[in-house]
């Protein structure tokens, strides 16, 4: 059994499919695509976007970290050059010191040496007149002192 087709309902069915395909692609299919295709721009964008704030943040802590390593650089130095006047200052300070010290010993070691020597002389004298008197009492009478020793 063969049915024969139908050009007159086949027509319709064409040309009724083509006019819900228009009307379909203009109020459905294109604002869908253009709503996808926007949102995809947008996304491009935004990734375009965020691409570039990482690469200016990586850029700022790269300089951030730079600054800092100079700055700490700086600070080193300055206090390796401070540590270096503080350590010349104290060896001045303890040559002072030293010097001040053996200049008071050496005054000491002088005014010891005065007393020892006074002390000496005066340990002579007394010994003279010790031994005179000694010798005034043994011989029973008292000596020329005519000599000049006391």
């Amino acid at each position: 059994m063969h049915i024969p087709p139908n050009w007159g309902t086949f027509f319709a069915l064409i040309v009724s499919f083509l006019v819900f395909w228009f009307i379909f692609s203009r109020l459905f299919f294109r604002p869908f695509l253009n709503l996808l295709s926007e949102r995809e721009r947008r996304f491009k964008d935004l990734n375009d976007r965020t691409e570039q704030l990482i690469k200016e943040a990586r850029a700022a802590d790269e300089e951030r970290e730079r600054r800092l390593a100079s700055l700490r650089r700086d600070a080193i130095a300055r206090r390796e050059a401070e540590r270096r006047q503080a350590e010349g200052e104290a060896a001045q300070m303890m040559e002072a010191a030293k010097a001040e010290a053996r200049e008071s010993l050496e005054q000491v070691r002088a005014k010891i040496e005065a007393e020892l020597k006074a002390a000496e002389n005066e340990l002579e004298r007394m010994g003279h007149n010790l031994a005179a008197e000694l010798a005034e009492r043994v011989l029973g009478r008292p000596l020329n002192r005519a000599s000049g020793r006391n």
